[in-house]
């Protein structure tokens, strides 16, 4: 194994830990290990600089600096107080903590990132007479302390701001789907670019554009304005430059359309900045349209993929909501896999439907379901029997 690889954790969603892994087997990690809502791996800074670039499902990159086993607060100050932090910051610099506990000894993570901070900040202190300052917003340096029971890990944030904020995105509607969500469930309903896709209910354009940016594999966060790595002492802009280039240098033309429909003409127009600021223009088409009153325009294979408003986002009649779903994809639709993402299990009865599959996800905090319905050309029943008559 080289000797400038590293151990890094990549932290993603509950239930995207099988999609990072296959990302970071493509992109070329070594020695993967997939956790609960993470996956580990080892590489080098480039890698490091790559993996922040493109992986899709990744909410952050960490670099693990240090282990150790704690008892108590005083151990975990100690510890932290020891680490020669004059390697990554200077008190000239701006810091801050985040901080993710699950121990029975150990219950509140704000104590944890407070008791972080006086280590670091008296350890300057006391060794040149002045101490960086803490920035929650722009830090210079993201700290990542992780507890689990008596293990502590202490990582550098090398992502700064969480990787769903892609940088595309200026304008959002009242709930706007996480990006990382959204490329997520894109990959998960196994769209490959190979067919037109049509997200019937867009808001602010995302769903579309991550499928977009999928098929003509653009690397996720290409539109992002900074990194946290950006500011390390250690930062290399001419091998991130290479790194970005040879990322570049694999973008691959898309031969079919990506359609957004929206019934709000507000949503429509932020979709459209959305779309433009992510310089997808050429390939995704927003208009204004009331799903419920549109039907295929073509007989050729559809991918739909959208996320209906919750009853918690707008007032809407649920069952029949749900009910209208069913009946557009039925008379209108053939020749479509349909997929959506719901929590509100219950109105997935009045579809009216029976879904061909159902995976568990989350939607922030909400269990949700992502279910497909398969629309044939004409009954399921004569498509069997061609499929027989074939043999």
């Amino acid at each position: 194994m080289r000797q400038d690889n590293f151990k890094m954790v990549a932290k993603t969603l509950h239930g995207f830990e099988d999609l990072l892994e296959d990302e970071l087997k493509r992109l070329g990690a070594q020695d993967i290990r997939k956790g609960t809502r993470n996956v580990s791996f080892r590489g080098d800074k480039g890698f490091m600089y790559k993996a922040n670039l493109c992986l899709r499902t990744a909410i952050k990159i960490l670099k693990p600096i240090r282990y150790f086993k704690i008892r108590n607060e005083q151990d975990l100050y100690d510890q932290v107080y020891n680490m020669h932090w004059d390697k990554y910051l200077s008190h000239n610099d701006t810091f801050m903590i985040d901080a993710t506990v699950a121990s029975d000894q150990f219950t509140h993570s704000q104590f944890i990132a407070l008791k972080t901070k006086d280590a670091i900040a008296d350890k300057f202190r006391n060794t040149e007479g002045r101490r960086p300052n803490v920035d929650l917003k722009f830090p210079t340096l993201r700290i990542h302390v992780h507890i689990q029971n008596n293990d502590c890990t202490i990582s550098l944030d090398s992502s700064g701001g969480s990787l769903h904020k892609r940088g595309y995105k200026t304008a959002t509607n009242i709930a706007p789907i996480n990006e990382v969500l959204a490329a997520g469930l894109v990959m998960m309903s196994g769209w490959d670019g190979q067919c037109d896709l049509l997200d019937p209910m867009c808001g602010s354009g995302t769903i579309a554009i991550e499928a977009a940016m999928i098929a003509c594999n653009i690397p996720a966060n290409i539109n992002r304005r900074e990194f946290g790595f950006e500011k390390w002492q250690d930062w290399d802009v001419d091998l991130f430059e290479k790194i970005e280039e040879s990322c570049l240098r694999k973008v691959r033309e898309f031969h079919h359309n990506i359609y957004g429909y929206d019934k709000a003409p507000s949503a429509v127009q932020k979709a459209k900045d959305n779309v433009k600021n992510a310089n997808l223009d050429d390939y995704i088409k927003i208009r204004r349209a009331n799903f419920f009153e549109t039907q295929k325009e073509n007989d050729e294979k559809l991918h739909i993929l959208f996320n209906p408003p919750y009853g918690e986002r707008l007032h809407i009649e649920m069952e029949e909501f749900y009910a209208e779903i069913g009946d557009t994809l039925k008379q209108g639709y053939a020749n479509t896999n349909a997929w959506f993402i719901t929590s509100n299990l219950e109105a997935l009865k009045f579809v009216g439907l029976r879904p061909s599959r159902k995976i568990k996800v989350f939607n922030g905090k909400l269990e949700s379901r992502l279910v497909k319905y398969e629309m044939y050309a004409g009954s399921k029943k004569a498509k069997f029997q061609n499929k027989e008559n074939d043999n």
